[in-house]
């Protein structure tokens, strides 16, 4: 007799009751179970082939099943290969990004805000160090310059300049080559007067126009995305009676949906003891006033030196801390696994 799909799917409800339950589990319990669709009749044929095959008891006549070892060890096995799958989905899905950071990070909001029953929060990626890496300067027009700055991370920033007077292409190519030999490898602290000063001068009579593209890169590069930060599974809050009542409700999925108090708060810089920073903010400790009925747990991932980014896990108080925390390492793990091989692609 073979154990094919369905009677491994009853059995598994069956373990799943049992385990709920501490009682014999009846055909009619079973049929309850909407991904099944099987009358009673067609379940009993199904546990009485199990019950032969040796998967289930019946402790007493006319009463339900209950596992034995053997079903035990089967539904042990399938989990713990289940679990495995989902890890190595989670990896592979993980690994399809490459150059997709912003997909990654906004389904690991969604997977995690689906696994934990909790709603998910995960920043943007912010550099402490602006680096600058590359400059390029291009006419668009006789009328504009497109300024193209690179920095840490591979960040592309553009700025347009309007130009007062027609240039040629050799003058821009002697700006180019000024802006890259004195600026490359600074950060954005580092570009202090003198150095501006000094530019200025080479730039001779076109000293105007290079103060101009100077403070086009020092704006570019200062910017900062607006609320940088994705969110997932909001609604997930509302299942929990504490935190469902209209008042309290609204102000959370408010702050969820507007974002500006998460985003000042998942993108500051903290110092952490541990190697992914977890923090554990519970009620009047969370900086975000709408949040002070709730838990929520912080990660930090890092894409390279000086690149980072959070993660954070908010439900009620009673939340599952220690499954929470497990999760974030584990997430944080193969985040840590991905970026270290994209870096060295």
């Amino acid at each position: 007799m073979e154990l094919d799909d369905r009677k491994l799917k009853i059995l598994q409800a069956i373990i799943r009751t049992y385990l709920e339950t501490g009682e014999p589990v009846g055909s009619r319990t079973i049929s309850k179970y909407t991904d099944l669709n099987l009358s009673s009749a067609t379940i009993r044929n199904e546990m009485s082939d199990l019950e032969d095959m040796g998967y289930i008891i019946q402790p007493h006549t006319s009463a339900g099943r209950i596992p034995s070892d053997k079903g035990y060890r089967l539904y042990v096995d399938t989990m713990l290969e289940t679990k495995d799958r989902e890890v190595e989905d989670m990896k592979l899905m993980l690994a399809t990004k490459a150059d997709k950071l912003e997909n990654i990070l906004k389904q690991v909001a969604r997977l995690l805000a689906e696994n934990t029953n909790y709603t998910t929060m995960i920043s943007k990626p912010r550099y402490k160090h602006k680096k600058i890496k590359f400059i390029q300067l291009t006419l668009v027009s006789d009328t504009q310059l497109l300024v193209v700055v690179v920095i840490d991370g591979n960040i592309v920033k553009n700025k347009f300049i309007s130009l007062a007077d027609v240039i040629d292409q050799e003058t821009i190519t002697q700006l180019n080559f000024l802006m890259n030999t004195s600026l490359n490898g600074l950060d954005l602290t580092e570009i202090n007067m003198a150095i501006v000063h000094t530019m200025k001068e080479q730039a001779g009579r076109y000293s105007d126009l290079a103060g101009s593209i100077i403070d086009s890169i020092v704006e570019a590069v200062g910017e900062e995305d607006e609320y940088g930060v994705y969110t997932s599974g909001a609604t997930n809050l509302l299942k929990y009676p504490e935190l469902n009542d209209k008042e309290r409700a609204t102000r959370l999925l408010a702050t969820l949906e507007e974002k500006e108090a998460l985003s000042n708060w998942m993108n500051e810089d903290e110092d952490t003891n541990t190697e992914h920073g977890i923090q554990v903010y519970i009620g009047d400790e969370s900086p975000v006033e709408a949040m002070r009925d709730c838990s929520v747990v912080t990660a930090t991932y890092r894409i390279e030196e000086g690149v980072y980014g959070k993660i954070g896990i908010v439900g009620p108080k009673r939340m599952d801390y220690e499954r929470v925390v497990g999760t974030l390492e584990n997430t944080m793990k193969q985040l840590d696994d991905i970026f270290k091989n994209k870096n060295k692609d």
